[in-house]
């Protein structure tokens, strides 16, 4: 059953042209690249927009629940903020509150953390018991631990949602449907069913068929262009509709490779090529907070490859950890010894490194025109155009900047900064999954040590050689953030080493009938699936070429199990 559709809508230069429809049972995931308007779409479905051009329709009376991406909330108690002035909903809200885990229902609403915030949000969201939810961003500023609730309630909800983020292992777990808004797909989106594994398949297949059909009009172009250069000047009908369809074959071309190209920041750290083994020697450190005591006894060395990540509930002391490494926060007890000289840097998951009042190019270029990265200069336009930023915008103040546009400013100026240590707190908020993967290939590839805080675990997993674990006071150290999450699993459901099968002596046995009939017919199956394909690549079924490729893939196998076996 169809719950919401629109129908070719658009917003000034955000989007154009786009159509979807979200139907009973779906668990639908949007994603695109920093600026493709999603936050704008989901606006748009939840009513809170309007599009310049194109319309909704809405199954009659249905009801949608809204949770925005930056929720704020007036000083009230958390309770009597969700009830307003109708006492019958106290029992629903309770019910709710509890569900997202608040205990204390008094509590100030403009007072949450950014991720009770987050909860709070998606509780006002369900309390006219909606027909669809829309979520925009609901993992940022949660941590890992309400990153997984979040997972476990959405599971458990028994109405279709949408919800827009950049977590892959979150879009892994929650979804049974993936939307990219990218202005490289001629419709200006690319959808498939299931998860984001399955539509990460589906955009490769897509991206090979692109790649495909831009070599095949480049071939016929260039077949067209030299018929043009060398047809006699006197033009029969015929040759008229030739050069008609020469011209559009060129025109083709270019909106195709134009649509083709992808842009990537390009993010790359400075390292100070310090040979020292210990940059930073943590010794008994500790730290209260307030009456608290967040952490104690902590012991740990720093070194140059050192990838330590740190996990832990909202207020156990991450980030005041991270500000005692870099010299911010004095701690309680113990002591701390850094490497000569050491460069530190550090990033601020608030933004605060930030004046709002300053313009896109003063915040990228605070010296003049030009840049001097690792010994080069670099004018601010070429260095603008490294972080996706058009140079028509540098005036832009930053004031009016989207949160994944400020965080690639903040990474563009620790890239002007040689450091022996980087100190990253959240560093992915806000940002699409494109410079997700390539913040995670810098990360690898840089010599000094990171301390990192994130909750994005797909990043964790990749980068991190230790994690560090706080928890009311105590600590613990693991190898990898698998393992730690594995150590929350009750032990029945920990994976059991499997011992390897027996190696199987290979078959002496000669060819059936049927196996020889299947062997000499081999190589016209794989050629008629070749021209299927070739056909399906033309048609633009791109899913189905995807499918078609597995086919062949495992008939090439077939056919050489039975060549091996025909020896």
């Amino acid at each position: 059953m169809t719950l919401l559709s629109a129908h070719s809508i658009s917003k000034s230069d955000v989007f154009q042209n786009i159509s979807l429809t979200i139907s009973a049972g779906d668990r639908l995931g949007i994603i695109g690249p920093n600026g493709a308007g999603k936050s704008t779409l989901i606006k748009i479905l939840a009513g809170v927009d309007e599009p310049d051009e194109g319309h909704l329709t809405k199954k009659q009376t249905l009801k949608v629940g809204y949770a925005s991406q930056s929720p704020e909330f007036p000083s009230m108690p958390i309770e009597q903020f969700l009830i307003g002035k109708v006492p019958d909903l106290t029992t629903q809200a309770r019910i709710l509150l509890s569900k997202a885990e608040f205990t204390d229902f008094s509590a100030d609403a403009s007072l949450l953390s950014g991720g009770w915030k987050k909860r709070l949000d998606i509780v006002r969201s369900l309390m006219n018991e909606p027909d669809l939810l829309l979520l925009d961003e609901p993992t940022n500023h949660l941590d890992l631990e309400g990153i997984l609730w979040l997972e476990n309630f959405l599971n458990r909800l028994q109405i279709p949602y949408l919800v827009i983020s950049h977590d892959r292992y979150f879009l892994e777990r929650v979804t049974n449907r993936i939307i990219e808004l990218n202005r490289c797909y001629p419709d200006g989106m690319l959808q498939c069913d299931g998860n984001i594994k399955d539509f990460l398949e589906h955009k490769e297949a897509f991206l090979v068929a692109q790649e495909e059909r831009i070599r095949s009009l480049s071939n016929k172009v260039r077949g067209e262009i030299d018929w043009l250069r060398t047809s006699p000047k006197a033009r029969t009908t015929k040759s008229e509709a030739r050069i008609k369809e020469a011209n559009r074959l060129i025109n083709e071309l270019a909106e195709v490779k134009q649509r083709a190209k992808v842009q990537s920041a390009g993010i790359e750290f400075s390292a100070s090529d310090r040979e020292t083994r210990k940059l930073i020697v943590a010794k008994n450190i500790a730290k209260h907070g307030g009456e608290r005591q967040l952490f104690k006894h902590l012991d740990f060395t720093l070194s140059p490859g050192t990838r330590l990540g740190i996990i832990g509930k909202n207020g156990t002391g991450k980030t005041t950890l991270l500000k005692i490494l870099a010299g911010l926060v004095q701690q309680d007890m113990g002591t701390l010894s850094y490497a000569d000289d050491l460069h530190l840097v550090y990033f601020d998951q608030h933004r605060q490194q930030l004046d709002s009042s300053l313009t896109l190019k003063e915040a990228l270029c605070p010296n003049g025109e030009t840049v001097n990265y690792r010994g080069q200069s670099i004018h601010v336009n070429g260095w603008a155009k490294r972080f996706l930023f058009p140079p028509d915008r540098l005036m832009l103040p930053i004031s009016c900047l989207s949160g994944g546009e400020r965080a690639r400013i903040l990474i563009a100026k620790l890239m002007l900064e040689p450091a022996d240590v980087l100190f990253l707190d959240e560093p992915t908020n806000d940002l699409d999954i494109p410079t997700l993967e390539l913040i995670e290939e810098s990360l690898s590839s840089f010599v000094g040590a990171v301390v990192l805080i994130s909750h994005d675990r797909c990043l964790m997993e990749r980068i991190c050689n230790r994690v560090l674990v706080l928890e009311e006071g105590q600590h613990n150290f693991y190898a990898s953030y698998s393992q730690w999450e594995n150590s929350l699993k009750p032990e029945k459901e920990k994976p059991v080493k499997k011992e390897a099968p027996p190696v199987r002596k290979e078959s002496t046995v000669k060819l059936s009938y049927k196996e020889k009939r299947e062997l000499e017919m081999m190589e016209q199956t794989i050629q008629a699936l070749e021209a299927e394909m070739e056909k399906k690549l033309q048609e633009g079924a791109y899913q189905e070429v995807g499918q078609a490729q597995e086919r062949l893939d495992s008939l090439y196998q077939r056919w050489q199990f039975l060549l091996d076996r025909a020896k």
